[in-house]
């Protein structure tokens, strides 16, 4: 048994989720020598050149940071393999691990994924599981190998998804749920000295793109509830867009109706004080906050009486120049 001061955990991570992670793992009470995360970049409207969410907890710790913009090559990881650890925390870093850091930490590199592998691997999984009508997600913790989220699982821990999840609420409850897996697992490997692993099942595996701009275009033929779930897993990004005559309009909340709507998709059918009622290829989705380029969110119906909204009008691509 080794106590949890003496186990050696580096973290390597870069967004909110992970600090979650790793502000667990220091309330835990495990020794983190080292925390690596991807280099300050330009943020927000202003492109101001900000840290991390890892870098500024482990700051606050006063934890050596080390921030390399690769691991491919010897001179960019040597200051990383320095450093002797016993196990590696992974969580949203976005850099691949080559095989030589993969085998750095005594017991390996542990990866914290949000979703119930071996659906969904890659980088977008919780837009991605909303997107797709999924019931339920999770949190699963596994030991990492050469393939892009294909390692034993070690850990699973079921989370539902509530019917009017965004993306950003399932992120936070699932930022929470990993905190406390990998916490469990650590415990597990300072009592034990060994984690016990499974192989994921050899079916049912999806692949979870990185979310592409072009996809938040909302396609109205789809069905009202199929581009009800595509909204809300485009919030907080980048949110599901669609034109107004010549002007782009971010949907950030819509509900969705099986009710038929005897018109084009894209025609608006009904306009009043709970929103904009929208035909789709299959029911009716009635917007309820918008937001117009350059402006604020604002209801529906406060968009609706500004532009005078009027039923048999449409929602869609601007119309072509010339």
């Amino acid at each position: 048994m080794v106590t949890r001061a003496a186990l050696r955990v580096g973290f390597a991570g870069t967004p909110g989720f992970a600090a979650a992670a790793l502000d667990s793992v220091l309330a835990a009470g495990f020794a983190v020598p080292l925390v690596l995360t991807q280099p300050d970049r330009p943020r927000g409207r202003g492109m101001q050149v900000e840290a991390s969410a890892v870098k500024r907890m482990a700051q606050q710790h006063a934890i050596p940071v080390l921030q390399p913009a690769t691991l491919r090559h010897d001179d960019a990881r040597a200051a990383v393999l320095a450093v002797p650890l016993d196990v590696l925390v992974v969580a949203a870093y976005g850099l691949i691990l080559p095989p030589v850091v993969l085998a750095w930490p005594r017991h390996g590199c542990l990866n914290i994924h949000a979703s119930l592998l071996p659906r969904w691997r890659g980088a977008a999984p919780i837009p991605r599981a909303i997107a797709a009508g999924d019931p339920a997600t999770g949190i699963t913790i596994m030991q990492m190998d050469a393939g892009l989220d294909t390692g034993p699982m070690i850990a699973t821990v079921t989370v539902p998804i509530a019917p009017r999840d965004t993306a950003g609420v399932l992120h936070e409850r699932l930022a929470a749920v990993g905190a406390a897996a990998i916490v469990d697992v650590l415990q597990r490997l300072a009592r034990d000295g060994a984690l016990n692993c499974t192989p994921q099942p050899a079916e049912g595996a999806t692949y979870a793109a990185k979310l592409d701009r072009v996809e938040a275009t909302i396609d109205w033929a789809l069905p009202a509830a199929g581009i009800d779930a595509r909204i809300r897993a485009f919030d907080p990004v980048p949110g599901a867009l669609t034109h107004w005559r010549d002007e782009a309009v971010k949907i950030w909340s819509a509900q969705a109706s099986s009710a038929r709507a005897g018109a084009p998709p894209g025609t608006i059918i009904g306009v009043g004080a709970d929103g904009i009622d929208v035909a789709c290829g299959e029911g009716i989705l009635r917007l309820t906050l918008v937001q117009p380029a350059g402006g604020k969110r604002m209801e529906a119906a406060a968009f609706a009486s500004g532009r005078a909204v009027r039923p048999g009008m449409r929602f869609g691509p601007p119309a072509p120049a010339g």
